[in-house]
């Protein structure tokens, strides 16, 4: 009897820095580049943790979703820029895109707070012509239920141990939300939650069984930012 391959893994990092992330702007739709700097510290933790046996090894990921926005992809290309073995396979992927954030949209919630009233939280109340809070959760279970599929359907056909972790290259907003949800935690939850520029965070499971969703590790290398929401 050989033996058994773990579970699993999903890796959840943040795309790098940006000039609205450093000021602490709602950036969802706008899709503005990474700034030198965030190219720079993305490259660097690409050396050290993108690569054949590194932590982001592509030969383990069965699946990267990155969101479309230029920032995500920019990321996802150079996490990888220095593996032999180039990116894993992935998918452009709208479901793990940045909350919607409406009339948010490049604004810092100082003055989101003058126009919608001091008690505004997003966690609850949402974003008006955007996303609410209920629709940012769906997403979320969405997303959730669709890579516990792939992953529980792939298990045990790996070619090696390890085979078969999935990779979300997102946005800070849909980090934190995504954490919460796979954790079975209420949308408003997510507020205790962090996600720095080019952090990572790793989800799994427990027990060896797909229903015990868990967390591994939150906020991984990434640089800290002046603001969290």
């Amino acid at each position: 009897m050989g033996k058994p391959t773990r579970l699993p893994r999903i890796f959840v990092v943040r795309h790098g820095e940006t000039e609205w992330s450093l000021s602490g702007q709602h950036t969802g739709l706008t899709d503005i580049p990474l700034t030198a700097h965030g190219e720079e510290t993305i490259r660097a933790l690409g050396k050290r943790i993108a690569g054949p046996g590194k932590i982001l090894d592509p030969s383990h990921i069965k699946l990267a979703f990155v969101s479309p926005r230029q920032r995500a992809q920019k990321t996802f290309q150079l996490l990888f820029e220095s593996s032999p073995t180039g990116t894993p396979e992935y998918k452009l992927e709208e479901g793990v895109r940045e909350w919607e954030y409406g009339v948010a949209e490049g604004k810092v919630t100082k003055d989101i707070r003058k126009e919608l009233g001091e008690s505004w939280d997003i966690w609850t109340d949402g974003c008006p012509e955007g996303e609410s809070a209920k629709e940012m959760s769906d997403r979320c279970d969405r997303m959730i239920e669709k890579i516990v599929e792939l992953t529980s359907a792939h298990h045990g056909q790996e070619d090696s141990e390890g085979h078969g972790d999935v990779l979300i290259v997102s946005h800070g907003h849909f980090s934190r939300c995504f954490l919460t949800r796979w954790a079975g935690l209420n949308l408003s939850q997510g507020r205790i939650f962090v996600a720095d520029a080019g952090a990572m965070s790793i989800c799994g499971f427990q027990h060896r069984n797909f229903d015990e969703r868990s967390l591994l590790g939150l906020n991984l290398f990434g640089s800290i930012e002046t603001e969290q929401q």
